[in-house]
């Protein structure tokens, strides 16, 4: 076991001093055969290093607009089998907030429909599903599946954006109570992995391929085609909102509604969201134009006492052949167990198709205006049912003031409808809320309005969190450090890392995330043959544990440092096939100095490597620290 272990070693030291022979120049992209389109086009490379975020810019060195998933396969596998290595982001309509499917000098990946796009959406009536490629807008997919009557089940409130991208976060709305979010209604997908192999998984088939991208932030694969599930799709919506001064009336009603998740569909909502309102004046707001601005409603008006109110909205589909007093019965038999101001009950009917593209209008209307194009510091959060008046108290009622650019979202969902097994990581508790903070910075002159004060506002919310100890967890999360992706993700860290490792060892994917940085040339290459040689040795006589107290007691893991140890002049002197407790495997000293140099000597210093004879003495002695300096 020894010499194959010194071999390894020997293979991996000559590849990181050997390299490939592949370099990732403009002109070996063109030469990678793709059916699509490579572009260099300076309107291409603008576009693709802005967002919807406009906080964030990044040019990549060309942009994909790919014809088939083979095209995304071979320009992710250039990328993996090139000695320099660059990176690749997928984007769809580009809706991201930080930057987050951006890349400095890769390539960007356009996967929204072009001229020579890949198929159209193709509908299984009899199975009740839909293949659609990752580029396609929901709005499309919608559109494809009402030919047939039906539609998907999940949605979110915004259609223009990419299924891909969706999938790659959760994808929630007003529906996710009764039905999960949109990452729970997939039945297989074809994935690219960073190494560019182009596979198709789902719960039977590379499952652990398939619960990684789902809600994976584009870390471990890019979403090329995915089965979603669908439903008979109703015709029509009847549209409600009604309001509430008392913050536990207005959140005992919402859990309430989604408590009925079970029941038969005439007696429950289909949608359940919310929203705060706490500006003066109009109670109207960007998302839609449900109050008549000939008929503007004030807070003044209700009775409210005080500057915040909440506002219910609920929905209920029905159908042409419904019989229309069937439907008020089944409202107001629901309305009646509510405890909102009575005279505060908004009321309208529309097509289902109006309904789910409702923002689209209101983003037409902005348009217009000049509004919609300007920077948007969203915040998005998951915060547990038990800490909800908490946060009410020190962010609706405290940070914010009275003045706000955009929608505050406040609405439960169950967590029995999330899979675990999903990347996605949500509050420990049975009910939690998403608060969405979708605001726009505007320069109107109004201080309270910049993009500075906005964000400062953002970073003032995260911080009484953490003060108050609100467990939140972030929804499209945002994190500029792995130590504060190691805290996001908690007990699923050592999971995402693995699979990192597993489907894009040199961290080519979805670099704009930051949960990962690069791992080009000699040392990406040498962290990946590291990770063949735990596969390599996991026999059950011979366990690896790397036990790093600075960065994971976790046995199977690796760190940068172990990078740092096995890339300065430390070098291992000893390896023993069978270990004790008693006897640490690997020793390691230093070749001249007795000091390491400066830069490694805080994380190698302290590094333990072990070799355990059996599982359980790894586990019941994997916290040793015997050899440091």
């Amino acid at each position: 076991m020894a010499g194959k272990l010194l071999l390894l070693f020997a293979i991996c030291r000559l590849i990181v001093i050997v390299g490939l022979t592949l370099n990732p120049t403009v002109t070996d992209l063109f030469r990678v055969g793709i059916h699509g389109k490579l572009s260099v086009d300076p309107h291409d490379i603008k576009s693709a290093s802005m967002d919807f975020g406009k906080t964030t810019r990044n040019e990549p060195t060309a942009v994909l607009h790919p014809a088939t998933a083979d095209d995304v396969a071979k320009l992710v596998k250039l990328a993996y089998q090139s000695s320099h290595g660059f990176s690749v982001s997928a984007r769809g309509h580009g809706h991201s907030i930080n930057g987050q499917s951006q890349t400095a000098n890769g390539v960007v990946i356009q996967m929204s429909r072009s001229g020579r796009s890949p198929a159209v959406p193709e509908v299984c009536e009899k199975k009740m599903y839909v293949d659609v490629w990752g580029g396609e807008l929901w709005i499309d997919v919608l559109k494809s599946t009402l030919e047939y009557g039906l539609a998907p089940k999940s949605w979110t409130d915004y259609l223009y954006l990419s299924v891909g991208g969706t999938l790659s976060n959760a994808g929630i709305s007003g529906q996710a109570f009764n039905h999960g979010p949109q990452i729970s209604n997939v039945h297989e997908m074809d994935v690219v992995t960073g190494k560019g192999q182009l596979l198709t998984c789902s719960n039977d088939k590379y499952p652990e391929l398939f619960h990684s991208v789902l809600g994976g932030l584009g870390q471990f694969g890019i979403v090329t085609r995915a089965r979603i599930a669908l439903e008979p799709s109703p015709q029509r919506v009847r549209w409600i909102r009604v309001l509430y001064s008392n913050f536990s009336a207005f959140t005992h009603d919402q859990e309430y509604l989604i408590s009925l998740h079970n029941k038969p569909q005439s007696e429950k909502f289909d949608y359940i969201e919310g929203f705060v309102i706490v500006d003066e004046g109009l109670i109207n707001n960007w998302r839609s134009s449900f109050f008549s601005p000939k008929n503007p409603v004030k807070i003044s008006s209700l009775g409210a006492g005080g500057n915040v109110l909440y506002c219910l909205e609920i929905t209920k589909n029905y159908y042409d052949s419904s019989n229309p007093e069937s439907i008020d019965q089944e409202v107001e038999g629901l309305l009646k167990k509510l405890n909102f101001i009575p005279a505060s009950v908004f009321t309208t009917d529309l097509p289902y198709v109006d309904f789910l593209d409702r923002v689209h209008k209101a983003e037409l209307k902005l348009r217009s205006k000049g509004l919609w194009e300007v920077p948007h510091p969203w915040l998005n959060l998951f915060v547990p049912k038990s800490r909800i008046p908490d946060f009410d108290k020190g962010v609706f009622k405290g940070i914010l003031g009275n003045k706000t650019s955009g929608p505050i979202l406040i609405y439960p969902m169950n967590k029995n409808k999330w899979d675990e097994k999903s990347s996605v990581v949500t509050p420990d508790e049975d009910v939690f809320y998403l608060v969405a903070l979708l605001r726009s910075a505007l320069d109107n002159g109004e201080e309270t309005l910049t993009l500075k004060h906005l964000s400062e506002e953002n970073r003032k919310i995260l911080k009484f969190c953490k003060e108050s100890n609100i467990r939140v967890k972030q929804y499209l999360p945002h994190y500029t450090t792995q130590e504060e992706w190691m805290e996001h993700y908690g007990d699923k860290w050592q999971q995402i890392y693995r699979k990192k490792m597993e489907f894009d060892p040199r961290h080519i994917l979805a670099t704009g995330q930051r949960v990962f940085e690069p791992r080009f040339g000699s040392e990406g290459l040498l962290l990946e043959n590291f990770h063949n040689i735990l596969h390599f040795l996991r026999k059950p006589m011979y366990k690896v544990g790397f036990l790093l107290p600075h960065f994971s007691s976790q046995p199977n893991t690796l760190t940068p440092a172990f990078l740092h140890l096995y890339t300065t002049n430390w070098s291992i002197i000893s390896i023993s096939p069978v270990a004790t407790p008693s006897s640490p495997a690997w020793s390691r000293t230093s070749n001249n100095s007795t000091n390491p140099p400066p830069d490694h000597h805080h994380h190698t210093a302290r590094a333990l490597y072990s070799v355990f004879a059996t599982d359980k003495h790894r586990q019941k002695y994997k916290g040793t620290t015997t050899v440091s300096r």
